[in-house]
């Protein structure tokens, strides 16, 4: 893997980054030590143009080339937050702060962006401007939104944005991607059923909510297996199920289920939340119930634009060899989807390795694909703005 020297340099230095971040993760748009701790390595890196607070708490740095012949601008994007999670990993730099731990790695995303803009500010090897984009509240709460919407993109001019994530399960320091919807949309649905509640050894004097809500749970699944073309991708989990009665002998007056929709195209997004509405309706009807539905859309599609794909996976081949250009999509769902929306770029997946999943207990970032990520980002802005 031919990893630039002074990254073999540095890599204990970001690494020791990142096991700070990761000792003390913060949730959603609460990042504020984070986004200290990233301002003040970049000020010591000799980058004096940053800007806090863009969608709330996030950071922006610019980086100018040794030229800016074209006046070409690339953004490269890092998340920062954590999650709510119990940290179960072992490793003596875990969380100590409990109930809550970076098990997605971004603290390894943010350190590598930072790697890289170490290298870029002592370099400067390309023609342009670098914009370094420390996202908050990824997990949820929509900090790509958040910065979209702040003017981030049109403010600093950005021409092309890119990203990458951390994979288990693919060999640490290789990549793949593809051109297209490479994660889903995420929807969440709130489904209320209202009937009439009773003693539970009398149902003939009650109208149950929780058997219409099981018939509607049902008949949620043929959607996916029904509905939408059995060559495209569609997800409805119902996640939650409470009524407003704790006991063995009282039926409800009310259910309430929560879920999510995963899809990989709009026109099938539209559908199954048209289909959920028409079913829930139907089939309380049908039960004698009443019935509500909650619909709120959550994160885009993520799709990654062709050119801008083919950029991301010359650059991976530079630093790591072969790469899988046609890895399948993932139903999982990110936000870096509101800035592809805008501008053309690539979202890029590393190997983690072997170990456990993203969001469990015992994830691990591996400390040896920093190389691999400092690199990768290294590499989209000098072919991108090549010197000559």
């Amino acid at each position: 893997m031919p990893i630039k020297n002074r990254l073999a340099e540095t890599h204990a230095e970001i690494t020791s980054w990142r096991h700070h971040l990761h000792a003390y993760p913060e949730l959603g748009f609460d990042v504020h030590e984070t986004a200290a701790f990233v301002t003040e390595r970049l000020r010591g890196m000799g980058i004096n143009d940053i800007t806090n607070g863009i969608g709330q708490t996030g950071v922006v740095a610019v980086i100018k080339g040794c030229k800016d012949t074209k006046g070409r601008v690339v953004g490269l994007r890092a998340d920062m937050d954590a999650l709510p999670i119990l940290e179960a990993s072992g490793v003596d730099y875990a969380s100590k702060v409990p109930g809550k731990m970076h098990a997605c790695g971004h603290d390894g995303h943010t350190s590598m962006l930072l790697g890289a803009a170490q290298y870029l500010s002592e370099n400067r090897n390309f023609d342009g401007t670098v914009v370094l984009i420390f996202q908050p509240a990824e997990e949820g709460g929509g900090g790509g939104r958040e910065m979209v919407n702040d003017g981030m993109l049109d403010r600093w001019n950005i021409q092309e944005v890119y990203g990458l994530h951390n994979t288990p399960g693919l060999p640490v320091g290789e990549f793949a991607i593809r051109s297209g919807s490479i994660m889903a949309s995420a929807d969440e649905f709130e489904i209320t059923v209202t009937g009439k509640g009773g003693h539970a050894a009398a149902p003939h004097d009650s109208i149950d909510p929780n058997v219409t809500a099981a018939h509607i749970i049902l008949a949620l699944q043929s959607i996916a297996s029904r509905n939408v073309d059995p060559l495209e991708a569609a997800v409805i989990s119902v996640c939650a199920l409470h009524s407003d009665i704790d006991t063995h002998n009282i039926i409800p007056q009310m259910t309430r289920m929560t879920g999510t929709v995963r899809a990989l195209k709009d026109s099938i997004r539209s559908q199954v939340e048209a289909r959920i509405k028409k079913i829930v309706t139907s089939t309380a009807e049908a039960y004698d119930c009443k019935a509500q539905v909650e619909y709120r859309l959550g994160y885009p599609v993520t799709i990654n634009h062709d050119a801008q794909t083919k950029y991301a996976a010359q650059a991976a081949r530079t630093v790591a060899g072969n790469v899988d250009i046609d890895m399948p999509p993932i139903m999982a769902a990110e936000d870096f989807s509101f800035m592809l929306n805008k501008r053309p770029g690539a979202y890029i997946m590393l190997g983690n390795g072997d170990g456990a999943l993203l969001h469990h207990p015992e994830y691990r970032f591996n400390d040896d694909a920093i190389p691999a990520g400092c690199s990768w980002y290294i590499e989209i802005v000098e072919q991108r703005m090549p010197m000559q």
